[in-house]
């Protein structure tokens, strides 16, 4: 079945088609836009990731099972459901009004587009780089303590950087993930071409128009760099 699938996409269309469906301007633009919102979707995802798994792999306070567990709703939730809430929660009725007075437009819009992937792609950061850095053995950090080292210095030059192929395998899947997010990036951003036109939406709205060329040119891409981020993970867990 899987070589089945993969044959269906590459044989699909004679390589002149390909090659010209590849450097369409819509496929250009979706490549773009994807690599673009899924890497700031990427930062956004390990600037709030990092710190709270830090938090719930070395600190025990009340009331952490139950973060614990509302921390791995994204994991669980139907993307087109993670869509809705998003896009009800930044509407014009709750956030998206005072957002409006400060001239800030997330719904229907790219930065839409990275609101969407980050709120997937968090959690994906969080639980990886929290197994990371339960690894760490804490008698390293107890130790440099000893010798005069604060919390930052601990975090900063023992436990990240122990955690650190971890935490890269992490963002890794969650970069993978971010980049074939559909369902969440229809609800809160709408699938306007050349607008909020990503990868995936780009073969949804090819596929629905009948144009197949662009849509297979796009899902190959999709492939391809999935492939690339699998043998990614591959290498970092080999050097680990």
């Amino acid at each position: 079945m899987i070589v089945g699938v993969l044959g269906a996409l590459a044989l699909r269309l004679r390589p002149g088609e390909l090659a010209a469906a590849v450097t369409a301007p819509e496929t250009l633009f979706a490549l773009r836009l994807s690599l673009l919102t899924s890497a700031a979707a990427l930062a956004i995802a390990l600037l709030l990731g990092l710190p709270a798994a830090y938090l719930m792999a070395r600190r025990r306070f009340p009331g952490r099972a139950l973060l614990d567990t509302l921390l791995d709703v994204p994991l669980v939730m139907p993307p087109l459901v993670a869509g809705l809430g998003l896009l009800f929660l930044f509407g014009r009725p709750m956030l998206g009004g005072p957002l409006a007075t400060l001239g800030i437009e997330l719904l229907f819009s790219p930065a839409g587009v990275v609101l969407a992937l980050a709120f997937i792609a968090t959690t994906v950061v969080l639980r990886s780089a929290a197994a990371a850095f339960r690894a760490v053995d804490p008698g390293y950090g107890a130790a440099a303590r000893t010798l005069g080292a604060g919390a930052w210095e601990v975090f900063w030059q023992i436990d990240l950087p122990l955690a650190g192929r971890g935490i890269a395998a992490g963002a890794v899947l969650a970069w993978a993930r971010a980049l074939g997010e559909f369902g969440a990036t229809l609800m809160v951003a709408g699938a306007t071409r050349f607008h909020t036109e990503t990868l995936p939406m780009a073969v949804f709205l090819n596929i629905a128009t009948g144009e197949t060329g662009v849509a297979i040119a796009c899902a190959l891409i999709l492939l391809a760099v999935a492939l690339l981020m699998l043998l990614a993970m591959r290498g970092l867990a080999r050097r680990e």
